[in-house]
């Protein structure tokens, strides 16, 4: 396993993670994202203000829905719903957050990157937690590799 970046390790620290931006069709990162930290022993939550399930699973319609306290929170929406979803989160005082990233703009918006910081809260920009959950695959360890090299996620 290669060494995991203290903001990284940080988050994944946390049990209890909720990830905005799984879909009902299953066929989004968000929803790969979800799974991969579910089946590496976290209390997951779906994000998402369309959807009561999602594959057998509940779904709240924001971060203040979860019952019970959230430690990080998993930024995989469209970079304009991001601002609104990051505002729930520290409003449910969510203290990690991190907004996923590969090679295009992916989740990250800059209002809602200022909103974190503005709350004490030092947001991961960039990658993802499949990068580092184990077992990474094969891709995910080459787009890590990849992205550390373009500084695209954290180093």
């Amino acid at each position: 396993m290669p060494e995991v970046p203290p903001s990284v390790a940080a988050f994944l620290a946390g049990r209890r993670i909720a990830v905005a931006g799984v879909s009902r069709s299953g066929k989004t990162p968000a929803n790969a994202i979800f799974q991969r930290l579910r089946d590496c022993g976290h209390d997951v939550f779906a994000v998402n203000p369309n959807a009561t399930e999602i594959a057998g699973e509940r779904a709240y319609p924001d971060v203040r829905s979860v019952p019970g306290p959230v430690h990080g929170l998993m930024v995989v929406t469209h970079p304009d719903a991001a601002p609104a979803v990051v505002c729930d989160a520290l409003d449910a005082g969510v203290k990690h957050v991190w907004f996923h990233r590969s090679f295009g703009a992916g989740s990250v918006s800059d209002a809602a990157v200022e909103l974190c910081h503005r709350a004490g809260v030092e947001p991961i920009v960039g990658g993802c937690p499949m990068m580092y959950c184990g077992p990474v695959d094969p891709v995910h360890r080459a787009f890590r590799w990849l992205l550390r090299l373009r500084r695209r996620v954290p180093g």
